[in-house]
């Protein structure tokens, strides 16, 4: 600041600066970690009211800091990390600042031990600057008939999308963003700059629909390669953190720093994939991955209605970006398989056939109700919600899922459940004994025919390196077995609502467009891979653009 006062350019600045640069800064001593940590919360001072993308910050960020400024001083560099301003989701454990998952019974509790990933991104070198806003408990509070909005939360409110961050001036709106930030995780801070790149974490789709939508590249890796431990669960069958980022370079440089270097005793789900030497990703940012690689199209429900004028499909905005992306990897060498369907979407059975079975989800699924839907989140959230209090102590702020729901409810007039609590509901409902037989029924189903029947089965029939989706739909499925999901921003479609439809915008209003992505999808544990042919498709494309 006193150098612009004098009419002086900052020598360095945070905006849409990548990990790489902000090193090289540091090591040119044009910045320092203080510095940059100096200039992110300005920017989150001046924006953030707009965005609402921070749920709490660090009180020791500078402290910190400093701390990395000295070991770099001394000639101690921890790696590609060290001193660059991270933000957690705040679901996941910080000793230090408050672990909320944005739920009122959480408000300002400080968990009695860190998570294994953020132990794994302090030894890495990474600033811890700031916890994110989320989707209360990672969206597993409410559900039909009044589903929670997306990145909304008792504790935090709502966030907002830097792309268009008005509030929807709809009557039936009730004050939320006009354009929806997505899923759980919120990727608003890191595409506004307000820290380098974040954590968030994904049960099935809550990290890659989130960066779809504010146009980051997102990392669902294999449930697995990233520990568990310290981080408020809904499934261990399907949970796990990734990175967000501006960049594939920065997420593989994130995702390097929050894989461990052995499993993690904690969480035994760990020993699924063998990391990398020295944890490097970024050693497979290769210009050149997409020369030979055979990608495959799965045309059917994902690219186009199922036959017989069936579901699925893509409008015409959206088939427009998609096909320039097709166009994009065949210029490059690319051995493009089209069709490479999914076989059990296109199966006639419907009990062979996995779109036939959804998540369980709100009131219309309870017991009773739930014949046709797959009980694994619900069943997982009584079983490893209680489990994960357990490891609390007596710091935990309720022991059961019991007493967060009767806390709720107690507490329905102070903001605890606006939308109510639905899917904590049929989830408490559930007998972790009694029901077993049922959970373990529908996960091996979700196994078979999401990962055997479906993403397995179509990649090993026609040898490919990754499939190619759009958008980030086919999280919802390659969550269920844990497969690797990358998406990489290729465009902008028209929003939603304005076209004089059930529920159009007011006259003169017009919505922003909204961000669009590609998904790669892969075997488990091909994050290698795939991030070689998202960073090869990423530089021929570059369709990412900073908010106004």
């Amino acid at each position: 600041m006193a150098a612009q006062s004098v009419g002086k350019p900052p020598a360095f600045t945070v905006v849409e600066a990548t990990i790489p640069e902000m090193q090289r800064a540091m090591r040119e001593r044009r910045v320092t970690a203080r510095e940059l940590v100096a200039q992110y919360l300005t920017r989150i001072a001046l924006y953030d009211k707009r965005i609402n993308a921070a749920i709490s910050i660090n009180p020791r960020v500078f402290e910190d800091a400093d701390a990395r400024d000295a070991e770099r001083a001394a000639g101690r560099v921890r790696g590609p990390l060290h001193g660059i301003p991270i933000a957690i989701k705040d679901n996941i454990h910080t000793v230090g600042i408050p672990t909320t998952g944005g739920a009122l019974a959480f408000a300002g509790f400080l968990p009695p031990y860190e998570a294994t990933l953020t132990t794994n991104l302090r030894d890495a070198g990474a600033v811890i600057i700031a916890k994110t806003v989320l989707t209360e408990l990672a969206n597993w509070v409410a559900g039909a008939p009044t589903p929670m909005p997306g990145n909304y939360s008792a504790v935090g409110g709502f966030a907002f999308n830097p792309y268009d961050p008005r509030p929807d001036p709809r009557a039936s709106s009730d004050g939320g963003p006009v354009l929806s930030t997505g899923g759980s995780s919120s990727g608003a801070g890191t595409a506004a700059s307000f820290w380098a790149a974040n954590v968030g974490s994904d049960t099935a789709g809550s990290i890659v629909n989130p960066a779809m939508l504010t146009m980051l590249v997102g990392i669902r890796p294999t449930t697995g390669l990233i520990s568990r431990h310290g981080i408020m669960p809904i499934t261990a069958d399907q949970d796990t953190a990734g990175p967000m980022a501006r960049t594939v370079t920065d997420a593989a440089i994130l995702l390097g720093a929050l894989v461990s270097a052995a499993p993690d005793p904690a969480d035994p789900a760990t020993t699924r994939c063998t990391v990398p030497p020295r944890r490097d990703y970024s050693a497979f940012l290769n210009a050149g991955a997409l020369k030979g690689a055979r990608i495959g199209i799965p045309r059917a429900f994902y690219y186009e209605r199922l036959p017989g004028g069936g579901r699925g499909g893509l409008n015409d905005a959206q088939t427009a970006l998609m096909n320039d992306a097709i166009d994009v990897l065949k210029r490059a060498g690319a051995v493009i398989v089209d069709p490479a369907n999914l076989p059990t979407v296109l199966d006639a059975d419907p009990a062979q056939n996995i779109l036939s079975f959804s998540i369980c989800s709100g009131v219309n699924n309870a017991k009773g109700r739930d014949e046709t839907c797959t009980v694994v989140l619900k069943y997982g959230m009584k079983r490893d919600f209680n489990a994960y209090l357990a490891t609390l102590g007596p710091a935990a702020p309720v022991t059961s899922l019991t007493e967060l729901r009767a806390f709720n409810t107690a507490h329905a007039r102070a903001g605890a459940i606006k939308y109510g609590q639905a899917n904590l509901d049929i989830s408490d409902e559930m007998d972790v004994v009694a029901d077993k037989a049922r959970y373990e029924a529908d996960r091996a189903r979700d196994v078979r025919l999401a990962g055997d029947r479906g993403f397995k089965a179509a990649i090993e029939e026609h040898k490919l390196d990754a499939l190619l989706f759009p958008g980030w739909n086919i999280s919802n499925l390659a969550s269920r077995p844990g497969y690797p999901e990358i998406v990489v921003p290729i465009g902008v479609v028209p929003s939603g609502g304005g076209g004089g439809g059930a529920n159009p915008f007011p006259p003169g209003f017009d919505p922003k467009p909204s961000p669009y992505s590609a998904a790669f999808v892969g075997l488990p544990c091909s994050e290698p891979k795939l991030i070689g042919i998202a960073y090869a498709f990423e530089q021929l494309t570059k369709r990412r653009v900073p908010p106004k």
